[in-house]
């Protein structure tokens, strides 16, 4: 397994449609960086957000998820209370091609605030806006800038296409437009 280069990305974005909208360079004047790196691309999160409360007291249950445990916010920062969490989305539409896992770390801007961006991988054949997990791990409020870099894109060629893609499959979360909660 290889990382893709830039080269390799743009090719993908411009030709095959794999991220839209896409950026071909690194944006970084006044605003946390997004765009085409090296080897990577840095999406940016979008202006939706869900912040976990526990004014109704409610379980954060994966298997039934209550919409009493956040709240939903369309802001352009988005304040994190402390030691709790948000749901949000990249701006950017992915298509992964079938012999490409797609992995995603956080930007060392706002891990060095302590806060913490998770993303499971893109498998092959997955589409859609990615759903991003901040978690302030701090005692203070922390802001989450939208429409600026939120977390980087590794792009990894398996050595052959895979046998069964997450399309083959049907998976869940297939197409997803906006924040998607958890589904079973």
């Amino acid at each position: 397994m290889s990382i893709l280069s830039d080269r390799w990305i743009r090719e993908q974005a411009q030709n095959h449609g794999m991220i839209e909208p896409f950026v071909e360079a690194q944006r970084r004047e006044g605003c946390i960086s997004y765009g085409l790196s090296s080897y990577g691309y840095d999406a940016r999160v979008s202006d939706e957000f869900k912040i976990f409360t526990n004014i109704d007291s409610a379980v954060v249950d994966p298997k039934d998820f209550a919409a009493n445990s956040f709240v939903d916010r369309q802001t352009d920062v988005c304040i994190i209370p402390p030691n709790s969490f948000a749901l949000a989305r990249t701006v950017e539409y992915f298509r992964v091609p079938r012999d490409v896992l797609v992995i995603c770390l956080g930007k060392s801007t706002y891990a060095r605030c302590g806060i913490i961006v998770n993303v499971t991988p893109l498998e092959p054949e997955w589409e859609g806006h990615v759903t991003l997990e901040f978690s302030n791990t701090t005692p203070l409020p922390a802001k989450i800038y939208a429409n600026e870099g939120a977390c980087q894109f590794l792009f990894l060629k398996g050595n052959e296409p895979c046998e069964v893609s997450y399309a083959d499959r049907a998976g869940k979360y297939m197409g997803q437009r906006g924040v998607t909660l958890p589904r079973l």
